[in-house]
């Protein structure tokens, strides 16, 4: 596979605000984003009824206030510690991740996704968000590091397969759907698109193959 020079030749630790450190902050942050479905799925509708909301508007919520922050954001030009420059004129990558994994959270809470209770409701919500935030960041660190796209596949791929089989096993999402599914994650890691990051797709790829499979579950 021949890698374009484009996917490899921006320095992310040198264009991140913070350098190194901001760089490893938003890699921690990237991950610590694995604590949203535990969260999500264990305490959510608690944390909604504080507010007074239905979970689904919770979530909702907490996306506009989000999208409210980053209008304000880009109207000012700012980044903080851990984004990178360009991002200072364009959505960041937090608020497409925020956005996809609310879009993850709400549809995989519809009929036909919906099982059971607590972290069983969550036996699609899981995997694509952890699809997310375990993969994306290891991907990301070997095509910085190793500057080899065939490498970050491979190994993408493994941490995809085991992320997806682990919550067959741990929750019981289908296991031919996990197979099929977890390329997609992958897949979402690769298009180099300006304007749409990586931590939108990585989940949005997925979602989209799971609602077409939505017939037959």
């Amino acid at each position: 596979m021949d890698v374009p020079k484009t996917q490899f030749d921006i320095d992310h630790v040198e264009h991140s605000v913070g350098g190194l450190r901001g760089h490893a902050f938003r890699r921690i942050t990237h991950v610590s984003m694995a604590l949203i479905p535990v969260i999500y799925y264990s305490r959510g509708e608690e944390i909604a009824g504080y507010f007074s909301v239905s979970l689904p508007e919770f979530v909702s919520y907490v996306f506009f206030a989000i999208l409210a922050i980053e209008v304000v954001r880009l109207r000012f030009g700012i980044v903080i510690v851990g984004q990178r420059e360009y991002e200072s004129k364009q959505i960041s990558a937090l608020a497409w991740g925020a956005f996809a994994v609310c879009l993850a959270l709400l549809v995989t809470g519809m009929e036909p996704f919906t099982s059971g209770a607590g972290f069983e409701a969550g036996i699609y919500g899981f995997p694509l968000i952890f699809g997310l935030t375990f993969v994306d960041p290891i991907m990301g660190e070997i095509k910085r590091i190793k500057r080899d796209m065939k490498v970050a596949i491979a190994v993408g791929m493994v941490t995809s397969y085991i992320v997806w089989i682990g919550c067959s096993l741990w929750l019981g999402t289908p296991m031919w759907v996990c197979i099929l599914l977890a390329p997609l994650t992958v897949l979402g890691e690769l298009p180099p698109v300006k304007y749409i990051d990586d931590n939108a797709t990585m989940i949005l790829f997925p979602l989209s193959g799971l609602l077409l499979l939505s017939p037959f579950l």
